[in-house]
């Protein structure tokens, strides 16, 4: 059985795809999400439609809350309003306005947990705010936090790993990070799959038993 990460999907469907079939990703094996589903590629809906497809069919996949998707609610219910960052999102939906999005989808994307530990992996979209008395409880930061590494307590951390997306980093650094993981107990996947710089545009899983990376080309079909 293997366990993987993978975040920062953003809507591209056919790179998700292409990536699970990489890892060759089985019913024996799982699979944890980091959030970030939905915006900036085309199918934000078919991402979240195939992960349902994927838990009905009998694999084991679970998925954490990401900053985009706190977006989109708080843009649907009124409470913020986010404006185009949720454009290809509508439209994957097939609406016009945003409140018009089916209710099943802003109920799962309300449900997503903040973070997940496995094994000895502390699994998180953006990241923990170590200022606080317990980095568990501050729930926008697991979210939105950046430029943290600095502040993490190793005594509070114990022999946990952090692994998270929210920032987009160049490919290289992604591997020096999982090759100096003694040294720094934390590891950023997103190679930012939707950006068309040198040394980003792939999507990330990360086997968390072997400590293994693998990167896909965003596909054609994505963009």
């Amino acid at each position: 059985m293997k366990k993987y990460a993978i975040s920062d999907i953003h809507g591209c469907l056919e790179t998700f795809k292409t990536l699970l079939q990489k890892i060759e990703f089985s019913r024996q094996d799982e699979l944890y999400l980091l959030g970030d589903y939905i915006d900036r590629g085309p199918y934000s809906k078919g991402v979240i439609d195939h992960i349902w497809q994927l838990q009905a069919d009998g694999f084991l996949v679970k998925c954490l809350k990401g900053n985009h998707e706190q977006m989109y609610l708080d843009s649907f219910n009124g409470t913020s309003d986010w404006g185009d960052y949720h454009k290809e999102t509508v439209d994957s939906f097939g609406v016009e306005k945003i409140w018009k999005t089916p209710e099943r989808y802003i109920d799962w994307m309300e449900g997503l947990s903040y973070y997940f530990e496995v094994d000895e992996y502390l699994l998180v979209h953006a990241g923990f705010n170590f200022d606080e008395e317990d980095p568990l409880q501050n729930k926008e930061d697991m979210l939105w936090v950046r430029d943290w590494y600095t502040d993490i307590n190793k005594d509070w951390l114990a022999s946990r790993i952090i692994v998270h997306g929210h920032t987009p980093m160049e490919q290289h650094y992604i591997k020096a990070m999982a090759d100096n993981l003694e040294k720094l107990p934390a590891l950023d996947i997103d190679n930012g799959c939707v950006y068309d710089y040198r040394g980003f545009s792939h999507l990330t899983a990360f086997e968390l038993r072997e400590r293994k990376l693998y990167f896909e080309p965003r596909s054609i079909l994505d963009t």
